[in-house]
């Protein structure tokens, strides 16, 4: 097959490569349209997805988006592809395969079990011909745990990464968001924090007072400064106290190598921070946070969609057994994703292939301050995806992050979450909240006085 053609009314559309038709496939997005990718009308867009969905799945182990000799992505996704696992779904095409997901035999253990024999292509594939109601669905069926001194991504549960930033690294301003986060039931993902700068005297003192703060109320948690990767190595080399190890990711070798990084380097940083063994009911050492439209802003995309190329991210992540992976959805900005529209999508798309690959997900609920989006936006896509089974959230002190200058979600609305879907934090974060009386055995907060532990300087 050279080609893929398909009439709608009078006119016949074209498409010459299984990279241009996963294209002209994907929802209306504007990064697309920056990088000359998307379809030219709404119609071109419904050709090339009904041609799509007769697409075999098992061509996309035969016909690479990027070549396999070009791109270290490629070869990752080729070598480690495990054909028992795809053989339920070897004989579908992609529009067979969205009925098979949607299936009510399709179980969580039989999408565990067919996770590794998925390509990030086959399943990006299927996303784009699927509704926002098939994204849930399917990957509310899905269920990825993982642990390190909590446990992750349990039925019933939803967890936030505490997200306490500081604009110049003050220490009194981030410990000060860390108990405001701590009162509200957040921080079972992660406490982790942006830094302002990559000094190794900051990233010292920012891993320290993490960690005293951990252990000195004996919270079951993580802590993670999110600088680059080389920087937090010389901190285990230095004696810090690391968790958890933080990259940013993408889904192509150049894209990668505009973040500073390999697939050899992301290898040496996973084995130096399994070694510290500082996990205490698992070992799921390492933070990934992605977003589309990444290698698009690198000029590493190869002529690929946004929605594609991010998926490709999940394949690097998935070899690393990840404790948490998170999209930063709205985060690039407008260019990329224009609206309010185009970020719910998004986020549902990452959601569901991240999840459908085996991937512990969540989703930075998020917008820049010049995208077209408002907080009703976010409300609807917060909703949805903790309908879905999304591993964990964000939480921003008053959802509005005075470092990184974005909006996110905030403490309050990982509660609202948790009351209307009935969700509970990590058990064993959950225990700590009720003997710190926090929390009530139900899962509600309780307040907190001046005289709470967290409050003043004596320990728990």
């Amino acid at each position: 097959m050279t080609g893929w053609s398909c009439m709608i009314g009078r006119r016949t559309h074209q498409f010459g490569t299984l990279r241009e038709l996963m294209g002209r496939a994907t929802p209306l997005r504007s990064g697309d349209e920056l990088a000359g990718v998307a379809a030219r009308s709404a119609e071109e867009r419904a050709a090339a997805q009904l041609c799509l969905a007769d697409v075999p799945l098992a061509r996309f182990l035969s016909d690479p988006l990027i070549p396999y000799e070009e791109d270290s992505v490629t070869r990752l996704i080729v070598d480690t592809h495990a054909p028992e696992a795809f053989a339920p779904v070897s004989g579908l095409s992609v529009g067979g395969f969205r009925d098979w997901l949607l299936d009510y035999g399709t179980d969580t253990p039989a999408l565990s079990a067919l996770a590794p024999g998925l390509t990030p292509e086959m399943v990006a594939a299927v996303s784009k011909v699927m509704g926002i109601q098939d994204l849930v669905l399917v990957a509310k069926k899905c269920r990825v745990v993982t642990a390190f001194r909590n446990t992750l991504g349990l039925p019933g549960r939803l967890s936030v990464r505490l997200q306490p930033n500081h604009p110049v690294d003050d220490l009194r301003g981030i410990a000060a968001s860390m108990v405001d986060g701590l009162l509200y039931g957040c921080g079972d993902a992660v406490i982790g924090v942006n830094p302002a700068t990559d000094r190794p005297e900051v990233l010292d003192s920012l891993l320290r007072m993490i960690d005293e703060v951990i252990r000195r109320y004996g919270i079951p948690t993580q802590g993670c400064v999110l600088a680059h990767i080389t920087a937090q190595m010389d901190a285990i080399a230095r004696g810090a106290p690391v968790d958890l190890l933080f990259q940013s990711i993408a889904g192509t070798e150049a894209a990668n190598a505009s973040f500073g990084v390999t697939l050899e380097l992301l290898a040496e940083g996973h084995a130096a921070a399994l070694a510290l063994g500082r996990g205490t009911v698992g070992s799921n050492v390492m933070y990934f946070e992605t977003g589309q439209g990444s290698a698009l802003s690198a000029g590493a995309h190869h002529g690929v969609d946004q929605q594609t190329l991010e998926a490709r991210a999940y394949a690097v992540a998935r070899r690393f057994s990840p404790l948490l992976v998170n999209s930063v959805v709205g985060f690039i900005g407008p260019e990329y994703l224009l609206n309010g529209k185009q970020i719910l999508r998004a986020g549902l798309e990452d959601h569901f292939c991240g999840k459908l690959l085996g991937l512990p997900m969540g989703v930075d609920v998020c917008h820049t301050n010049h995208a077209e989006a408002d907080p009703d936006d976010m409300d609807a896509l917060l909703t949805l995806l903790g309908v879905a089974g999304c591993n964990y959230i964000m939480g921003v002190p008053g959802s509005d992050d005075v470092m990184l200058g974005y909006q996110s979600t905030s403490f309050h609305d990982s509660h609202y979450l948790r009351q209307v879907l009935g969700l509970r934090p990590a058990p064993e974060f959950e225990a700590w909240l009720v003997r710190m009386r926090l929390a009530s055995d139900d899962g509600r907060l309780l307040p907190a006085g001046p005289a709470h532990a967290l409050l003043t300087r004596g320990s728990a």
